[in-house]
């Protein structure tokens, strides 16, 4: 029975990436649900192995393809080996959400990671998403001042990490993701600009003139004369969970929140000020590489705090 589930997410694969369309992949699946009497509806390890080397070869972001391997591999883990469903899968979303304790988007984050795989494996399950109202307010415990991002980078320069210090100034300044970083070489530092390729758009992101010596002179310091310029002892690009404990370890003497430090609150910093000085969304979108100008806007919502001096700021309250 093993060697007939490899051939299936072999033969799977292989439509997918074919000239077949997808009524021929989704009639050769339907052909084959049954081999040997046994319900060919169940994830197998082959099946996850099959799912992640599509989602490599569709250029997905290496998180992306990470996350969704995690997700459906918990999902097997939950089916215990049974057949995977529309019942069951509907049985797994309402249990993340009302026994695990999950975010309603945390779930939804899940759903598109299983919903992808139904779809790989043309099985024709589609669970629905649970329907978020649109916040109107940023949790104030969770955005990131431009003060506070001043404290964390005198913290780094105290403590010496002048790495650190310059990974949070270049992705701060530049407003790519953590995961972009290992596009920044010595190459394109001389440059001035940037090309970055992910989620299979490319785009052009420059690099501030200020920070252009600093990124230099540390490269040179460290003998790196091309390549990345954020590597690790052993040579090879910083990836997310090294830079992620670095800016934790700094919370304490920077005096800031642990809730708010993390990579991508800097991102969302740079998109807050940036329109705050150029008000074009579009342009906003473009250099953080947003397809949708709503994924945009929620980078640019405000503390309820924020929002409440605007409005006493208006003066509209006479008395």
């Amino acid at each position: 029975m093993k060697w007939s589930l490899v051939i299936l997410a072999r033969l799977h694969f292989t439509l997918v990436h074919g000239a077949a369309n997808t009524i021929v992949q989704r009639d050769i699946c339907t052909q084959i649900l049954f081999i040997g009497g046994m319900s060919m509806n169940i994830i197998t390890e082959e099946r996850q192995t099959a799912f992640h080397n599509w989602l490599k070869a569709e250029e997905k972001a290496s998180a992306t393809i990470d996350k969704y391997r995690r997700d459906v591999n918990a999902f097997a883990t939950w089916l215990s080996g049974a057949e995977s469903t529309k019942e069951s899968a509907a049985d797994y979303k309402h249990y993340l959400l009302n026994e695990r304790g999950r975010m309603a988007a945390g779930v939804n984050a899940v759903i598109a990671a299983l919903n992808s795989f139904f779809v790989f494996m043309g099985w024709g399950i589609k669970l629905k998403p649970f329907k978020i109202q649109r916040q109107t307010f940023r949790e104030k415990d969770k955005e990131l001042t431009k003060e506070e991002y001043t404290r964390l980078l005198a913290a780094a320069k105290s403590e010496g990490n002048t790495r650190l210090n310059l990974v949070l100034q270049t992705i701060c300044s530049t407003g790519i993701r953590v995961s972009e970083l290992r596009f920044i070489t010595v190459q394109a530092v001389v440059s001035g600009a940037v090309e970055i390729t992910n989620k299979g758009k490319t785009r052009t992101v420059f690099i501030p003139k200020k920070l252009t010596p600093l990124l230099l002179s540390y490269a040179n310091g460290r003998g790196i004369s091309s390549g990345c310029v954020f590597i690790t002892k052993s040579g090879k690009p910083l990836n997310r969970s090294n830079i992620w404990s670095e800016m934790k370890n700094l919370c304490q003497a920077a005096g800031v929140e642990e809730s708010k430090v993390f990579p991508h609150n800097l991102r969302s910093l740079f998109a807050r000020v940036f329109y705050g000085i150029d008000k074009d969304i579009t342009r906003l979108a473009d250099i953080l590489g947003h397809s949708r100008i709503d994924t945009t806007r929620l980078y640019l919502m405000e503390s309820g705090e924020t929002h409440r001096r605007r409005v006493d700021a208006l003066g509209l309250v006479m008395t």
